[in-house]
């Protein structure tokens, strides 16, 4: 009996302390990571004893009748990474869980594409599968491909971008979220990058640029590299690329690691090697090329923190068409009245005098802490170090020596805040400080065009986006730029005193130290620029849209328009600076209509720009030195007006068959003097027809046409010149442009299953098709020589 009772009181206390310990309850909220909105219909499972809850519209849930013990926890959600964790339950728990939402909207953008940078800008993109075509050309040659971009050339190889007729210092060109800076101001200094190395280029003509700069009154050009899918996976690429025109070509290869846990690297190289280009009747003597480029990324892509650590090496040189090294006028209006070069040589892959040879080093490290309930926290340092050196034909012990030998080491840190918590509304916040050292290297045997010179420059911006509602957007952004310019350069006294008056405009630039007939000065400039942007676009039905982009933008006169004081030899020209110069300020404004369907498509983008205090470089003359007369360029400042329309078509014919078309044209004014702009881009246009079959290898087949119409609008900088071989004045024509041309371009490829996992594609391109002669007149050389005749390129691609 007594037995019985204990057995009893036992198992009532059992049954009571298991009934207690099996009452809690677990709650809780699930809210996003980034702007701690709730999660709707998230999963909360309960893995060891099987139970589970779903969030409701506050991202609450509850889980009742809990026993005391170890729980494991599973939270899923459709668009969010699964969240595992443990959790020791001994009393009525609540817990706030995070997850990330937008990770996998990420890997989704970056395996199909990413959008638009900015949902107010007006912006085109180049993608890889382009780029790939111009795997052995420029960059400049492959921006052309978009409407209102052009270029200024020196020959065939040395290619600058332009937007809407804006070029050099106006554009801003970010590689990899790094701002470019290797000397750019001059007309036949072309941009130190390999387009190899990036994925995506997108080139901007509004004012949407005030993250990495003030100056932008041309446009912006954003070379960016991939950003990986969280996957665990090893592939690359190489193309091989072969041309009939210069017996040269292109290999290019690059291979990535990336893991499932975020972390990547890269290794990218590409060697280029070219022999002299041919025109349709004659070779054009020393325009070869030797390039070598290299870079290295690797980093973590957390969904929370990241690293991005990149490195790039690019080393070119040019060779500078023969007969375009004149040694006065009078060799200039030879080459002028001459239909051909008056150096003709055979083929020959040496690169002599004249040539540039330049080298520039990029590195970056990028860090980013994503900040619960806040945004996106980054910080950037990098550094670019930039030598120019310029070779001409010289004699004795100077006959290797550069006449220009210029480095430019630069470097800058900037803190960036983007916070997106709030519904509507995303803030981008940040400063940026930079140091730029030029050194004009000595024992050049002549006086430095550009001289020593220390630039310093701190700026801080603020951009708004906010959405009115799903169709309509605004974006507003304010900028602050400060510039300090200090620099040391060699004057002639005659010339700082009675020809340009500066020892009575400033005199606190003169010191004590003369030499003979030269006076060191130290000029000393501060700026402080203040620029603002503002951007809408509205969505309509049938997906037409409409943007509106308008800018206040101020740019500092770069140091060669301040300083530059000298015979440029690569250009044949003296070039004068000033110290004079104040900043151009800019009121642009651009519309853009828009229909995005692969079926039929267009885009109209209407612009108007203001510039008071336009810095131009303008012939004003001739001067006679020991090495003979020289035209004399001179910066001289006015107000311009530059207005256009740049107009897109795609129409899908077929399935199979394709339409695309561009056309742009502009009218550049200087409307101090009511003459024309120097070196406008004429009015152009161009058609292709594309055939695409997926079934059949991926075959693709096209046939391209551009048409550059002549430039009729130019201002007369003729002149006349005493010809000693005569003895009498010469007329040197250096204003009147070369005629209307079209170009048609051929294109074939396909891909071919070539091995496990892996594809070769094969391409043919045919350039200039039918062998025009032809003269651009955004050419520098065209004086001298025609451009390129027909090319025969083939692109072996492998993908592995």
């Amino acid at each position: 009996m007594k037995k019985s009772f204990f057995f009893c009181v036992f198992v009532w206390s059992f049954i009571n302390t298991n009934a207690q310990e099996c009452n809690y309850t677990f709650k809780g909220q699930i809210t996003d990571f980034h702007d701690k909105t709730p999660i709707i219909g998230a999963s909360v499972y309960i893995k060891n004893i099987n139970k589970y809850a779903v969030s409701d519209d506050q991202g609450n849930f509850v889980i009742n009748n809990l026993c005391k013990g170890k729980l494991i926890i599973e939270v899923q959600h459709i668009a969010c990474e699964t969240k595992l964790f443990s959790l020791t339950l001994n009393k009525n728990t609540f817990k706030k869980i995070v997850l990330e939402h937008h990770l996998k909207e990420l890997n989704e953008v970056i395996v199909k594409g990413s959008s638009k940078t900015d949902q107010t800008s007006i912006e085109k993109s180049i993608k890889k599968t382009v780029l790939e075509n111009f795997t052995d050309k420029s960059l400049g040659d492959a921006l052309t491909t978009i409407s209102g971009v052009s270029s200024l050339n020196t020959g065939n190889s040395i290619v600058k971008p332009m937007i809407h007729g804006l070029h050099s210092s106006r554009l801003l060109l970010i590689n990899n979220n790094v701002r470019l800076f290797d000397q750019e101001w001059g007309d036949e200094h072309a941009p130190n990058i390999d387009i190899n190395s990036s994925d995506r280029i997108d080139v901007i003509k509004g004012a949407s640029s005030l993250k990495y700069g003030s100056d932008a009154i041309g446009g912006l050009i954003l070379i960016k590299a991939k950003k990986y899918a969280l996957l665990d996976s090893l592939f690359g690429k190489t193309i091989f690329s072969m041309n009939s025109n210069g017996y040269g070509g292109n290999v290019n290869t690059e291979i990535v690691k990336t893991y499932t846990s975020g972390h990547y690297a890269k290794l990218q190289m590409n060697y280029k090697v070219f022999g002299d280009f041919k025109t349709p009747d004659y070779y054009l003597t020393n325009t070869g090329i030797n390039s070598k480029n290299a870079s290295f990324r690797a980093g973590y892509n957390g969904f929370d923190k990241g690293y991005d650590i990149y490195y790039s090496f690019v080393q070119n040189e040019f060779g500078i068409l023969k007969s375009s090294h004149i040694g006065n006028v009078n060799d200039l209006v030879l080459a002028i009245n001459n239909t051909e070069p008056m150096i003709i040589e055979d083929f020959s892959y040496t690169i002599g005098y004249p040539k540039q040879r330049i080298t520039h080093h990029l590195g970056k490290i990028e860090l980013y802490k994503e900040l619960e309930g806040l945004g996106k926290l980054s910080l950037q340092y990098d550094f670019q170090i930039n030598r120019r050196k310029e070779f001409d034909l010289r004699r004795g012990d100077l006959s290797n020596t550069p006449v220009i030998d210029l480095r430019l080491f630069t470097t800058s840190i900037q803190p960036d805040l983007i916070i997106s918590s709030f519904e509507n509304l995303k803030l981008n916040i940040g400063l940026n400080g930079r140091y730029q050292q030029n050194n004009a290297m000595s024992g050049t045997g002549v006086r430095p065009l550009i001289p020593d010179f220390d630039k310093f420059d701190f700026g801080a911006y603020s951009i708004a986006s906010y959405s009115l509602n799903e169709n309509s957007e605004i974006s507003m952004g304010l900028r602050y730029d400060y510039a300090l310019i200090k620099a040391k350069k060699w004057y002639n006294r005659t010339d700082w005193q009675d020809i340009y008056n500066y020892d009575e405009l400033f005199p606190e630039f003169e010191t004590d130290i003369v030499d003979g007939i030269q006076i060191l000065t130290k000029p000393e400039f501060s700026i402080n620029n203040i620029s603002a942007s503002l951007g809408f676009v509205k969505k309509f039905e049938n997906k037409f849209s409409l943007l509106l982009n308008y800018g206040l933008v101020n740019r500092v006169p770069n140091p060669s328009e301040f300083f530059s004081d000298g015979l440029h030899h690569s250009a044949a020209r003296i070039e004068l600076g000033s110290l004079t110069m104040t900043k151009e300020t800019a009121n642009k404004l651009i519309v853009s209509l828009e229909k995005k369907d692969v079926d039929f498509g267009f885009e109209i983008s209407p612009y108007y720009k203001y510039i008071s205090n336009f810095i131009q470089l303008i012939p004003t003359g001739i001067r006679t030195s020991i090495r003979g007369a020289f035209p004399v360029w001179e910066y001289q400042q006015t107000n311009a007006v530059i207005f256009g329309v740049d107009i897109d078509l795609n129409k899908k014919i077929t399935n199979k068959l394709s339409y695309n078309g561009n056309f742009s044209v502009l009218k550049g004014t200087n409307t101090r003097d009511n003459i024309p702009l120097i070196h406008m881009p004429a009015a152009n246009f161009s058609n292709s027809l594309a055939y695409f079959n997926e079934d059949l290898n991926q075959l693709s087949i096209s046939l391209g046409q551009k048409t550059i119409l002549q430039q009729k609008r130019y201002p007369n900088y003729n002149f006349y010149t005493f010809n000693s071989m005569i003895q009498e004045n010469s007329f040197v024509d250096i204003s009147s442009t070369p005629p209307t041309y079209s170009l048609f371009n051929f294109n074939a490829s396909a891909v071919f299953r070539g091995f496990s996992g892996g594809d070769v594609k094969l391409e043919l391109n045919v350039e200039n098709l039918f062998n025009r002669k032809y003269r651009e007149h955004l050419n520098r050389l065209r004086y001298f020589a025609d451009e390129m005749g027909r090319n025969i390129n083939l692109k072996i691609k492998i993908n592995y």
